[in-house]
């Protein structure tokens, strides 16, 4: 590794430890991997594992150097692999979906209907994949041989994700992750419980081969001493924090601005608005829907400023913290000039282009290309975006669409850029009855 200076970490795509958030590479394991990277400097390269159940497999071959993705430590296990330190500490809980009408009834009322204890889960089906820890958990508690736990087994490329959404959806009753997973999607899917633990404390670390003590022996006294600093802290928090919100499309009604019709930046927004010849009414419920209008916004996945430009993003285009409110704006309006100019060629009308453009803007290019090239192989319209490339886009996280062979960009959560076009298109007509409004000759 030091001779080629790189560093291949075994990764799945999730929406904890390893995601693409407008371009940008991110997620728990991710950063903490990337840090002990630059630490010896070296650079990390992901390899995407398509299936979990084969990590250990595709690591002994040497497809990578570290496999990471939430590894539970189990004896099994650790006859195949080596293990660092513990990256952290969890316990397995059941995922079920809470009952009917749970937000109108007294949590004391509607708790008395969900699981709590194991001898509840004895005749249940509960979905897990077969090599996961869940699998071996379930087994090792259910004990009534006359009726025991009915454990479904999933193949090794659904993830745990997908089965958490499955129960959020009511589509299966019951699945088993880590607390940590649970809590991070306990934000995206409110509809589910995570309240029962089926598991004493488990142990989260990373694996390497047999055969690579050196690389071992480097990560866990990295690791020894990077956990006692606030910036490993500071990276928990971040994806894991019990009061972080995780979605970002908030569905809040505009707040006229004092300053302007919509925005203390009407003229600016407008100026800019005519570079890229969108109405800047278009242009303003785009920026409320970042920002709401709010210069001091930033997100959690680190966007800042009233266009919620990614770190790299805002480097690109020499934003900085004092940055005035027009050229943040005047950046943002540059990065969208661009992506629509490479829609072009494959969008050709303007108007619908604004849906693919805004897409982009929220989840990035490459999974609306993504969205695009599934629509053509499944025969509906690449240059359409309603109950067309939308379609795609908002199925992205199944299994089926973004581990398909014409996906470059892997899973999607494409929940939030489908809602995101929506929102933004119903604010901007609200914005545009307020300036027609406006012009409306009062009574006297």
């Amino acid at each position: 590794m030091k001779t080629s200076q790189k560093i291949k970490v075994l990764l799945d795509y999730s929406s904890t430890n390893y995601f693409v958030y407008r371009g940008e590479p991110m997620g728990f394991e991710y950063d903490v991997l990337k840090r002990f990277a630059r630490k010896h400097s070296l650079t990390m390269e992901v390899v995407v594992v398509t299936n979990m159940d084969s990590v250990f497999d595709w690591l002994n071959k040497g497809d990578g150097d570290i496999a990471a993705g939430n590894l539970t430590v189990t004896r099994s296990r650790e006859r195949e692999v080596e293990f660092s330190e513990a990256l952290l500490y969890t316990r397995q809980v059941l995922v079920q979906r809470k009952p009917e009408n749970w937000k109108k009834r007294k949590r004391k009322d509607w708790e008395k209907e969900l699981i709590k204890e194991k001898e509840q889960l004895y005749g249940k089906e509960v979905y897990v994949r077969k090599n996961s820890s869940y699998y071996s958990q379930l087994r090792s508690i259910s004990t009534d041989k006359n009726n025991p736990i009915k454990i479904i087994e999933t193949p090794g490329n659904v993830s745990t994700e997908e089965l958490i959404e499955k129960v959020a959806l009511g589509e299966i009753s019951f699945t088993v992750t880590d607390f940590n997973i649970a809590l991070a999607n306990l934000f995206l899917f409110p509809d589910i419980d995570i309240s029962t633990f089926i598991s004493p404390p488990t142990k989260i670390a990373w694996a390497v081969r047999r055969n690579s003590p050196v690389l071992l022996d480097s990560l866990n006294a990295w690791l020894n001493e990077y956990k006692k600093g606030k910036e490993f802290k500071s990276i928990e928090k971040k994806y894991f924090g019990t009061k972080q919100k995780r979605t970002l499309n908030a569905r809040e009604d505009f707040l006229l601005e004092e300053g302007g019709l919509i925005s203390p930046f009407d003229e600016t927004i407008k100026k800019y608005a005519d570079k890229i010849q969108w109405d800047w009414k278009l242009l303003a419920s785009l920026i409320y829907q970042e920002s709401k209008f709010n210069p001091g916004a930033e997100s959690w996945a680190g966007a800042k400023g009233v266009m919620q430009l990614m770190p790299a993003t805002a480097e690109k285009y020499g934003i900085n913290e004092e940055s005035s409110i027009e050229q943040q704006i005047a950046a943002g309006v540059k990065l969208l000039t661009k992506m629509d100019q490479i829609l072009k060629e494959s969008v050709a009308d303007s108007s619908e282009r604004i849906k693919f453009v805004l897409a982009s803007y929220n989840v990035g290019l490459g999974h609306v290309q993504d969205a695009q090239r599934l629509a053509s192989k499944y025969g509906k319209r690449s240059d359409v975006w309603e109950n067309q490339v939308d379609y795609f886009l908002l199925h992205k996280s199944e299994t089926k669409y973004y581990k398909d062979y014409v996906v470059q960009y892997g899973v999607c959560r494409g929940k939030q850029p489908y809602f995101f076009v929506l929102e933004v298109l119903a604010r901007y007509e609200h914005y545009k009855n307020m300036e027609f409004a406006g012009k409306l000759k009062q009574p006297d």
